[in-house]
């Protein structure tokens, strides 16, 4: 369970400067997570927060930040199946949380591809067609309508898909993150086009 909430994370990083939205840098993280056995806070926190040179991030930014990192590797690497994308709760609109979670999609095709290098044919692929479920979720919207009770229906069957999808890619790239990547340090996703820049 998660000891920070969405708001939090979301008043911290407004505060820090940071132009990443929150769903977005957890997707990022967990992307990355998935395909590095050593991705760190400061490398994740790199991403998310603009730092002039020669400055650290600031003292008022890690404590919630760290505290988010450390759950999150806590769920995804436990053995209790409680990893839960980081989305705002139900009392938001279904259209933000949509847009929350195409977001976390889009972030965590981006961790995953561009946190660590493998040769295309250790990619397992069983993992595909996820892959390319992800990036048509990076994209969806809900057009309000008549049907919101289907559409809030709809919309936890996604959240579920996704949250055990991550947990099947953490587990089919356990041994990707064992092996020795001493040598590289980035890996290409073959994927349709993803803006990255929105994560920097």
């Amino acid at each position: 369970m998660l000891q920070v909430t969405f708001p939090e994370i979301v008043s911290v990083m407004r505060d820090a400067g940071s132009n990443v939205p929150v769903a977005e840098g957890h997707g990022c993280l967990c992307g990355a997570l998935c395909i590095s056995a050593d991705y760190t806070l400061d490398r994740w926190l790199e991403e998310l927060v603009p730092v002039e040179e020669g400055a650290g991030i600031p003292q008022d930014v890690e404590p919630a930040m760290r505290i988010l990192y450390s759950d999150t590797v806590r769920a995804l690497r436990g053995d209790q199946m409680e990893f839960e994308p980081f989305l705002p709760d139900d009392g938001v609109s279904l259209e933000q949380r949509t847009a929350a979670l195409s977001q976390w999609c889009q972030g965590f095709l981006y961790g995953l591809g561009t946190t660590r290098m493998i040769e295309p044919e250790k990619m397992p692929r069983s993992i595909d067609e996820v892959l390319l479920d992800f990036t048509n979720i990076s994209r969806a919207e809900v057009d309000p309508g008549d049907n919101a009770e289907e559409d809030e229906a709809a919309y936890a069957e996604v959240i579920e898909y996704v949250r055990a999808s991550v947990q099947l890619i953490h587990d089919e790239l356990a041994e990707v993150r064992e092996a020795d990547g001493s040598d590289v340090d980035r890996f290409d996703v073959a994927q349709p086009d993803i803006d990255s820049d929105a994560v920097h």
